[in-house]
């Protein structure tokens, strides 16, 4: 009794109350209390409250990736091209007489005579370079000239593509609405094209000056599709298309820098498939992803 009396008393003395335990008293529950392990030195214990709930934030659903129709630097042209068209000029510039007279101005929406027939390929949407034929040139680069069909057929496919065919130039400069200028029915000064100093100064022959001009996406000579330069700059060769055997397999479309036709129907096909010179250039077509494939022995094809 003595010992538990001092025990009393020192626990008094500093301020503790010590209860006395009674056996029969039910245990009271302890609020509970989230205990986590944290790595560190020694043994430890981390006591935490619960965090909050914390709503998952909003993010854009996952948009799958669609892979282009074309490769790159071509643009997709497809709709329904019409065989055969019939365009009445309103003024011309030249004698109507004369086989390269030039119109200044159509009249209305041109009309098919022919069969309309579904397209869908790729082509280039510039004349293509040397320097860098699978994409944009640069302001200080030229597109290629001295071609022929049988160098042009085999640079493109060089590339993994192929010369266009007569009437896939066609469509792809002209579109749907069967425009006889890439641009629209008036003849207009957006396109290199009527260059009147044609020739250099040299007494003994005429030499052709090379009056080329680099490929321009804010160019305004450009068709429905996005094509740039497909009349005037350059001639481009193609496959030529015909219910009989051609004496020749190419075309010449789109006239070069002189004053020619310059529109997207006409073709010249006086050269044969070696024939080249300062003025002809080359554009590649390619089949487009889930299009139609198109097999022919010419080279470039």
């Amino acid at each position: 009794m003595q010992q538990l009396g001092a025990l009393i008393l020192g626990a008094t003395t500093l301020g503790v109350m010590m209860p006395y335990p009674t056996p029969d008293a039910p245990s009271v529950p302890t609020p509970e209390r989230v205990s986590a392990s944290v790595p560190s030195r020694g043994k430890q214990r981390l006591l935490a409250e619960p965090a909050p709930k914390l709503d998952p934030p909003d993010l854009a659903p996952e948009v799958p990736s669609v892979p282009s129709a074309c490769p790159a630097q071509m643009v997709l042209v497809e709709g329904s091209y019409c065989t055969e068209v019939r365009h009445t000029c309103e003024h011309w510039l030249d004698d109507e007489k004369l086989p390269f007279a030039r119109c200044g101005r159509y009249a209305g929406q041109a009309r098919c005579v022919g069969k309309r027939i579904p397209k869908r390929f790729c082509i280039d949407r510039f004349e293509s370079s040397e320097a860098a034929p699978n994409a944009l040139s640069g302001t200080e680069v030229l597109p290629l000239n001295h071609q022929s069909f049988q160098l042009a057929g085999q640079h493109c496919a060089k590339l993994g593509k192929r010369l266009c065919t007569e009437s896939e130039w066609t469509f792809a400069c002209e579109g749907e609405d069967m425009l006889p200028y890439p641009y629209g029915v008036t003849r207009e000064a957006v396109c290199n094209q009527d260059r009147p100093d044609l020739y250099e100064n040299n007494p003994r022959r005429r030499i052709l000056r090379d009056l080329r001009v680099p490929n321009d996406p804010d160019s305004r000579c450009v068709s429905p599709f996005g094509v740039v330069n497909m009349v005037g700059n350059l001639d481009e060769p193609v496959l030529r298309e015909t219910g009989r055997q051609p004496k020749f397999n190419n075309a010449l479309k789109g006239g070069w820098w002189m004053a020619g036709r310059n529109r997207c129907r006409p073709a010249t096909t006086a050269h044969d498939d070696y024939y080249k010179d300062i003025q002809v250039g080359v554009r590649c077509c390619a089949e487009s992803a889930n299009g139609p494939k198109f097999l022919v022995g010419a080279p470039g094809f």
